[in-house]
């Protein structure tokens, strides 16, 4: 594997080996960008690997590079917060799939043009695999712990599952071993938005004469998405039927109401900072994301070669991972004897909560990573 340097900032590391895929196919190439902050020490056993959701990224603490807004765990990541850098050396990679530097759709293939959707689909297990290569790059060969909400919790499991040596212990928010069929139609609803925008071209989108790429399918995609991140508690209290800069209805089809002024504009941010391609790679991933089915049929066969502890956190409010589904992961590891902790919390935030102010969550976090 090639080697990386690691510093207080965003790297990117080329791997010298091809990455095998589930799919039969193998990526050569493969480029991980990422981001490590905290002294990494002597023993190389305090680093905590930290995987993002769908539409996240490395950077978790720095500043975004194209929004320049905050990481999206700054509150959570840093000197004397709950995931603590004076004590621990924190890894955030973006997956391979991605377009913030990792190997994805717009990278370019052997013949020097774009990918597109030539790029091989991907499974939540190959962006582990990624994880790992990058992990024994960096000489780290085992970690103090995996934390992962939403997808970076898939990625979590599926680490624990098939690398069940590389970390001491796992926390897993707002997740699920399984995509639910309901996952998966959301997740259609948007691939189809994204395909039916005549800008798509077939993902043949990139160069500057062919358009701006599908623009409003990616806004429509991200629209549906978000609706659900949050809850119904959360958007009544929010928005409530409150009109947008207006005392009375247009009897028109402009956002009339707040909530619609509110999607547009998190459809169309969303275009600015994320590939349309990438979207239909990770979804359909997380799509495919089913851990029992990787193992036999049961869950619990998942996590026989663990000797890992185990976290789960869900959220009262998330209908998207609803508590049951952590459940189920944790009676499977109570079924291969492993130790685990579980805790619902309660916040109005819906699946969104394990990224926002829930101060339960940060003392279970910090609890849990100091034990």
């Amino acid at each position: 594997m090639a080697t990386a340097q690691i510093h207080d900032e965003s790297e990117v590391l080329e791997l010298d080996e091809p990455l095998p895929l589930d799919g039969g196919q193998s990526l050569s190439g493969v480029r991980i960008a990422y981001e490590a902050h905290g002294k990494l020490n002597a023993a190389k056993d305090n680093a905590i690997l930290i995987c993002h959701a769908l539409t996240g990224d490395q950077y978790v603490v720095s500043n975004h590079p194209k929004t320049g807004k905050p990481g999206w765990w700054a509150r959570m990541v840093g000197p004397g917060k709950p995931i603590d850098t004076n004590k621990f050396h924190v890894i955030c990679a973006n997956v391979i799939g991605s377009c913030m530097g990792s190997t994805g759709p717009a990278s370019l293939a052997p013949d020097g043009e774009p990918w597109a959707m030539r790029f091989p689909v991907i499974t939540i297990r190959d962006m582990v695999r990624g994880h790992v290569a990058l992990l024994d790059s960096l000489g780290i060969e085992q970690l103090h712990a995996v934390v992962g909400g939403s997808m970076g919790g898939m990625q979590a499991l599926s680490l624990a599952a098939n690398f069940p040596e590389r970390s001491r212990a796992f926390l897993v928010l707002a997740s699920t071993a399984r995509h639910s069929a309901q996952n998966i139609a959301f997740h259609e609803v948007g691939r189809q938005a994204i395909m039916a925008d005549p800008e798509w071209q077939e993902g043949n989108y990139y160069h500057a004469d062919e358009g701006r790429g599908p623009e409003k399918g990616l806004s429509v995609a991200r629209m549906a998405a978000h609706i659900t991140y949050l809850s119904e508690e959360g958007l009544t209290a929010k928005f409530g039927r409150r009109l947008q800069d207006r005392e009375q209805k247009t009897f028109g089809f402009d956002a009339d109401f707040q909530i619609e002024s509110y999607l547009r504009y998190q459809g169309l941010s969303f275009t600015g900072r994320f590939d349309a391609n990438s979207y239909l790679y990770i979804t359909r991933a997380m799509d495919y994301f089913d851990l029992a089915e990787e193992h036999g049929g049961r869950l619990a066969n998942a996590f026989c070669q663990s000797k890992a502890r185990f976290c789960l956190v869900s959220f009262d409010s998330d209908w998207l991972y609803p508590t049951s589904d952590s459940r189920n992961v944790v009676k499977a590891l109570n079924a291969a004897g492993l130790p685990v902790s579980f805790v619902e919390l309660s916040a109005p935030f819906g699946h969104d909560s394990f990224l926002l102010e829930v101060p339960a969550l940060d003392h279970v976090v910090e609890g849990f990573l100091n034990q």
